[in-house]
């Protein structure tokens, strides 16, 4: 493979206006967005000073996410994915001000911030599963695991640029780090708006072009049985939300970062968002060779290895002495969870018929989402009791051991091979 085929795939973004207007939207958003986690981080710690308090934050925003993903999914598959997203980011925008509005009148209220962003999150729930639907709607089968790549590039970039953003709009004033977020959500609107209209595909149906998709009427709300049930029943797919799940639910970091920032950086809050940004470095390392990985057949082994990896990097995290080793650290785990989440989801949204995909969407989102929040809650309970660097190597060697167990007992996983005008073998 030449040195130009290795590098990130823009044929997406040539090839669909659509995906385009929403790959730049959620760009946009994701950066400002990112400025409500730090914002929100800052605020709760400063109130608390307590590693139990942002570690809380993860449970506000997990529980929504368990709660109503499955809503999400079932309203992907039954309703066109385009008005739910509409009505859903109409939805966040509400949310958004109100974390404004509390932070500009200065109520103090750490309980008053995790309904907020529990509100945020279970809105985030409805609307992700008919997100995650558009790759395979907008752009041809073998552009999807490069629309998948484009999608983790923008994430990253958002990582990279937002929380060193929040961090210093939050230095500055509270209010004005959610303030961006805000102005930044009509952008969004705008994007789901000139969609065509995306009723979900009976698993019979062929597939038609843009132009009739857009003349097509939403057919009458309904959804085929058995959406819920074929993420177990279909091995590979199960072995990838599993190993997802233990990856994050056992060692993700997050609610630790304020208590690291303190012990290691006298806890500016300028720094507190670098955390976040040296993971973005390495994801945004891996995105821009994303050409070689979106060619891998083998999806369920290449996330496997990356999610052993990302464990390492949190042992790694928790041990090292000197700032730039842990930087280091999170630039790892930030490139091997890229090309991780790239596979999992080319696998997942590949295998899945589009009659399923809302709910097995929904299911990956709570997976994706709500595994990382949870497992921030428990890293802050942890850290509370054996101090932050232990906790980081107890979750990491944790979901070592979780993953290798998954990868030995799920033979559909194992087995897996994307089809070869899906991927070009390694």
């Amino acid at each position: 493979m030449s040195f130009t085929s290795a590098l990130t795939d823009l044929r997406p973004l040539r090839s669909s206006l659509d995906f385009r207007r929403v790959w730049a939207a959620s760009l946009l958003t994701g950066v400002t967005g990112q400025s409500v986690t730090v914002a929100a981080l800052a605020q709760v710690w400063t109130m608390t000073q307590s590693p139990v308090w942002t570690g809380a934050i993860g449970l506000a925003r997990g529980i929504p996410l368990l709660l109503l993903g499955p809503l999400g999914g079932s309203l992907a598959d039954r309703y066109d994915r385009r008005r739910v997203l509409l009505v859903t980011t109409a939805l966040q925008l509400l949310v958004v001000a109100g974390l404004v509005a509390q932070a500009a009148l200065s109520l103090a209220s750490p309980l008053l911030v995790l309904g907020l962003l529990a509100a945020q999150s279970g809105v985030g729930a409805l609307s992700s599963p008919s997100n995650a639907t558009l790759p395979v709607r907008l752009l041809p089968a073998n552009e999807v695991p490069a629309g998948l790549a484009l999608r983790a590039l923008g994430f990253q970039v958002s990582l990279l640029l937002g929380p060193a953003l929040g961090g210093l709009l939050t230095g500055v004033s509270v209010p004005l780090a959610y303030g961006v977020a805000l102005a930044s959500t009509p952008a969004a609107l705008i994007a789901y708006a000139l969609l065509p209209v995306l009723p979900p595909r009976a698993s019979n149906n062929i597939e038609i072009d843009d132009d009739e998709e857009r003349a097509t009427p939403p057919r009458k709300p309904t959804s085929e049985p058995g959406g819920w049930l074929f993420a177990w029943r279909n091995g590979a797919v199960r072995g990838a939300l599993l190993t997802d799940l233990a990856m994050t639910s056992l060692s993700m970091p997050i609610a630790i970062f304020p208590m690291i920032n303190d012990l290691r950086l006298a806890g500016d809050p300028r720094t507190l968002g670098l955390f976040l940004s040296s993971i973005a470095v390495g994801g945004l390392v891996a995105s821009a060779f994303s050409g070689r990985y979106t060619r891998i057949r083998r999806a369920g082994l290449a996330q496997t290895v990356c999610a052993v990896a990302w464990g390492a990097a949190m042992i790694g995290f928790g041990l090292a002495g000197a700032e730039w080793v842990a930087f280091l650290c999170l630039a790892v785990a930030g490139a091997v969870d890229t090309i991780g989440v790239v596979a999992r989801g080319a696998l997942v949204q590949l295998v899945t018929p589009d009659s399923f995909r809302g709910r097995v969407s929904a299911i990956d989102h709570v997976v994706g989402a709500a595994g990382p929040e949870l497992g921030s809650a428990r890293g802050g309970v942890l850290a509370a009791l054996v101090g932050a660097p232990a906790a980081l190597v107890i979750g990491g060697a944790s979901a070592m051991l979780a993953v290798l167990g998954i990868w030995s007992t799920s033979p559909g996983l194992r087995a897996y091979r994307a089809a070869k005008e899906n991927a070009t073998a390694a």
